[in-house]
């Protein structure tokens, strides 16, 4: 199917417009990546000492770490020209680790529910290809791995790219190959990992890397990846994150930020709104706050004094806080979070 462009003075017959139609409803919503141009931060903008696992800055990608130096993570107002894209996520090395011991790890990945992956109808005959496209651009030149992990049925594929020259956005589309073994659970739990490696200890890479799916072999995981640790100030940019259903990569799809913004809420939200209430006694206090959509699941509420208890009953859509003091304090810094 392909989209029909029409000159000043053609007949538009229904059956073409429906078509056209058609072809724009297929083409809608085929990245299952969220906030892939990195537009939305809601923790923030940068973060400086991370030596450990966490979401940091752009919502959706969390860094694994172990033991594997220090970093300061930015979302950069750097893009590709030309490309559409204003922003990218960067990692910076501040405390180099040149020799990795056997577990360390260095990962971004960005985490799936099975419910929102069945379009690869991955387990049946008719399994379709993964194709994996973005820009990526650092100062250290080289090998480097990524990956797609099926956490439902234990098995992964990995491929390599090269960046070619330091310091220059280059474009990368892998195809990963359909899986006829193993289909994804339909519900809202971790099925995927989309893994960019930067680093890894032995554990990962003394084997044999993986090219086509199969039972995960941690050792034959990210073979022959560069290690960005290796010295200090060593970086590592990316933008325009698409994975979608089909052996060819589309170009990126630009969506409304209010849309990207509510893909990330259903994960984390971050309440700025001040409110308080005194029951003029030393009782319980209730409040009820209303979520602004929907979560993925139960999640847990850190208010900017203390945490909260979740009412789970109405589609996770509520919380409520308690106390035993006689005021309540919900505003700037309170999180909800249902991250996978």
């Amino acid at each position: 199917m392909s989209l029909t462009e029409y000159s000043p003075g053609d007949v538009l017959t229904a059956a073409s417009l429906n078509a056209n139609l058609a072809f724009a409803a297929s083409s809608s919503n085929t990245n299952v990546i969220i906030n892939g141009a990195m537009q939305v931060a809601q923790r923030g903008t940068s973060t400086a000492g991370i030596t450990g696992s966490g979401y940091y800055t752009a919502d959706r990608f969390i860094v694994a770490i172990g033991s594997m130096g220090t970093w300061t993570q930015t979302i950069e107002n750097d893009a590709p020209t030309g490309s559409g894209f204003r922003n990218s996520f960067k990692m910076l090395c501040t405390t180099a680790d040149a020799s990795p011991a056997a577990a360390d790890v260095l990962q971004l990945q960005h985490r799936l529910e099975g419910q929102n992956l069945q379009q690869f109808l991955k387990g049946t005959a008719s399994a379709k290809p993964f194709s994996l496209s973005f820009w990526v651009k650092a100062n250290v030149t080289g090998t480097y791995i990524a990956e797609i992990v099926d956490l439902d049925n234990n098995r992964q594929v990995s491929a390599s790219y090269t960046i070619s020259a330091s310091a220059t956005w280059e474009k990368k589309t892998i195809t990963f190959p359909a899986d006829t073994t193993g289909a994804f659970d339909n519900d809202n739990a971790a099925s995927l990992y989309c893994v960019f490696h930067l680093g890894e200890g032995s554990n990962l890479t003394s084997g044999t890397l993986n090219t086509t799916w199969a039972a995960t072999v941690n050792a034959n995981r990210a073979v022959g990846q560069t290690n960005l640790a290796a010295a200090t100030n060593n970086y590592w940019q990316i933008t325009g994150v698409q994975l979608e259903a089909g052996a060819v990569a589309t170009p990126f799809e630009f969506e409304d930020i209010g849309v990207t913004l509510m893909k990330c809420e259903r994960y984390f939200q971050k309440f700025d709104t001040r409110v308080e209430y005194n029951n003029g006694s030393a009782t319980n206090t209730y409040i009820d706050w209303q979520f602004k959509t929907s979560m993925r699941a139960t999640p847990t509420v850190i208010n900017n004094g203390g945490a909260a208890t979740v009412d789970g009953t109405t589609e996770n859509r509520y919380f409520a806080y308690r106390t035993g003091g006689n005021t309540v304090a919900i505003g700037a810094g309170s999180t909800a979070n249902a991250e996978l």
